[in-house]
């Protein structure tokens, strides 16, 4: 079938797997089930699937080192299924690029509902609302930094091109991990707007799940401040993210 989305459920009980594999199978998902860490990179880079589900206790690789592996091949929704219940599991799997985490034992209705949820809320940066769009242009007649074209945010030092998933600072291009991109684009598409740290994991992470402790935000955006500090030439001191105490953070698109 044309554009029939896939999944691969890693999962080394027999049982479980096949009841993912049931409900995946019935919400229209062509499903592979693999039992361990290994395999699963495997058929994850073969496959491209649109969806993973993943155990983190596997008889090989941790599912922890798996899902951070999964990140360097795709893009695809990650959901943890595991048995593990501390928020420090919680928070780790969020980190190493999960997009949600649910605990042993589920119902199936819940995964139903959080497969869902992940599909009916595409990525940051794979479409941009009006009202982020307004915004940048606003800025753009404001301080005539800011850029306004189609697909294309951020200042004239700092440029971000949300189709082809590309930042440039100063014209040169920044490697950016997928959840450090993603969080540049949400800030960049509301400028001068404190963003609180909960916004941007329900953001970024497509998740409702959000922990007592949001560290792995500050995380993240410390790893992309550094990125971002290294591409400047030494004439240049400006930040662009601003850290709010308390709040969140707020991108600051004038290049002074």
């Amino acid at each position: 079938m044309i554009n029939q989305r896939t999944a691969v459920v890693v999962e080394d009980d027999s049982d479980v797997g096949e009841l993912i594999s049931g409900l995946l199978d019935q919400a229209g998902f062509v499903v592979t089930v693999v039992p361990t860490g290994a395999e699963a990179l495997a058929v994850i880079r073969e496959q491209m699937p649109d969806l993973v589900t993943l155990d983190l206790s596997l008889p090989d690789i941790d599912g922890v080192e798996v899902c951070r592996q999964v990140r360097l091949i795709t893009d695809c929704y990650v959901i943890v299924v595991s048995a593990r219940t501390s928020e420090i599991d919680r928070l780790i799997g969020l980190e190493v690029g999960a997009d949600d985490y649910l605990v042993k034992p589920f119902s199936m209705r819940e995964l139903q509902a959080r497969v869902a949820a992940l599909f009916r809320r595409p990525r940051t940066t794979t479409e941009l609302t009006p009202e982020p769009r307004r915004a940048v242009a606003a800025t753009a007649a404001t301080n005539g930094h800011a850029r306004s074209e189609p697909g294309q945010l951020g200042c004239d030092d700092l440029s971000l091109n949300t189709g082809a998933r590309e930042v440039r600072v100063q014209g040169e291009e920044v490697d950016l991990t997928r959840t450090e991109f993603d969080l540049l684009a949400h800030l960049v598409s509301h400028p001068g707007v404190v963003v609180p740290r909960e916004d941007l994991l329900r953001a970024v992470w497509a998740t409702d799940f959000v922990p007592e402790s949001t560290h792995v935000v500050d995380v993240h955006l410390a790893n992309l401040r550094r990125k971002l500090r290294a591409e400047v030439d030494g004439s240049m001191e400006h930040e662009w993210i601003r850290t709010i105490r308390g709040v969140g953070f707020r991108f600051d698109p004038c290049c002074t």
